[in-house]
């Protein structure tokens, strides 16, 4: 609100009385977008000043003549119509000024929407010490004035409700309640959306911590090599400490992909395991591998858990292979290897028919096949060797 006020002072630093010498009407109002909105600037005639010789801007600019109505020689009004969304949340500055371009008075305009039930609630909790939820506004979201959010949630038979506090996140629509959160019990929670033109609840959801436990991604990720193989890496983690007293099931996802790619290749099915083969590489290449937790058996939850962050990303190359080291111009040489990369493409079907991913089966027949492979190599390599001595 801007008001021009004179003060008479009867002694230096000592305030008598106050006269208000203009004024709008109404004072910060709130309408609805499409609205339309007289207002109305009155002064004092102590002033000396006629309505007529006033003028009005809306957020500093000035606004034309045939809006206005001469009222009396103390007041002018004008008329928006038609109010588009405020082009600021704390409103749009509705001023009136003399002909010399002085503020007289001034007003805060409101022009929105009321917001709509809060949708998509969702909560999470990190290793069961704290609680994260996160909603949307309803509707298409925006209200164009500011609107208030406050998650609310209590015990779900007893206790009474409680706000929600910490909403600097760092994400919109989003508190975070970091301690003090009972085991075992469920909980209601819902939001609760208000402004100047209204308010909205949304659904309460019912859950127990237990049942929205996320972990911190899996620690102490280690990408190696396997031996000579050009075309495989192991790749070993830690349980996420944080859940030892509840934590009896987990189960694990592994991500890779190129170096220079981004395209992420995932392996599902590595089970309760700490560790895997990734199989199929390219030799002579390095791959980027992540790691997610999803904690599966929580004590005394009948849910599944959600899954962690992906680790951060652990770098390793394969072997580079000895035949794009060495090379040759033997046109059996490289008949063979063409037969031998035939036979392999077809082993690979097979193994991803009977036995896909991380399981022991097909890392048991593959390393098979590949030292098979390499010792054949290796003696083919030696024969021709010895033929050209």
């Amino acid at each position: 609100m801007i008001t021009l006020l004179f003060l008479i002072m009867t002694s230096p630093g000592v305030l008598s009385s106050s006269t208000q010498l203009a004024a709008i009407y109404p004072q910060d109002p709130a309408v609805r977008i499409g609205s339309s909105l007289t207002a109305t600037c009155s002064v004092s005639s102590e002033l000396g000043m006629h309505a007529s010789s006033l003028y009005w801007t809306l957020n500093g600019k000035r606004l034309p003549p045939s809006l206005y109505t001469v009222l009396s020689p103390t007041a002018l009004s004008v008329t928006l119509p038609l109010l588009m969304g405020s082009r600021q949340r704390s409103g749009d500055n509705l001023v009136c000024h003399n002909n010399g371009g002085h503020v007289l008075a001034g007003s805060c305009l409101y022009v929105g929407m009321p917001p709509e039930k809060p949708v998509n609630l969702t909560c999470w909790s990190r290793n069961t010490k704290d609680l994260t939820c996160q909603w949307a506004p309803g509707g298409q979201g925006e209200t164009y004035i500011t609107t208030k959010y406050i998650l609310k949630y209590k015990l779900r038979w007893y206790s009474q409700e409680k706000e929600c506090e910490d909403y600097n996140t760092g994400q919109p629509y989003t508190c975070y309640i970091p301690r003090d959160l009972a085991l075992f019990t469920p909980y209601e929670i819902w939001v609760e959306a208000s402004n100047q033109l209204g308010s909205a609840v949304s659904d309460v959801i019912y859950l127990d911590i237990l049942d929205v436990v996320t972990t911190d991604p899996p620690a102490n990720v280690h990408v190696s090599r396997v031996g000579d193989l050009e075309d495989q890496l192991s790749v070993r983690w830690s349980t996420p400490p944080a859940l030892k007293d509840f934590l009896f099931q987990a189960k694990y996802q592994i991500r890779y992909r190129l170096e220079d790619s981004i395209e992420w290749k995932v392996v599902d099915d590595v089970g309760n395991q700490t560790s895997c083969r990734l199989a199929g590489l390219r030799p002579g290449t390095v791959y980027f591998v992540q790691v997610r937790c999803n904690p599966v058996g929580i004590l005394g939850s009948r849910k599944a858990g959600i899954w962690s962050d992906w680790s951060h990303p652990t770098a390793a190359s394969t072997p580079l292979s000895e035949r794009v080291m060495g090379g040759s111009c033997d046109s059996k040489s490289g008949q063979q290897n063409s037969t031998l990369r035939r036979d392999l493409k077809q082993f690979f079907g097979w193994v991803r028919k009977h036995a896909y991913g991380c399981s022991s089966m097909s890392i048991k027949l593959y390393d098979q096949w590949r030292v098979w492979l390499q010792k054949s190599h290796k003696t083919r390599n030696q024969v021709l060797q010895d033929d050209k001595s």
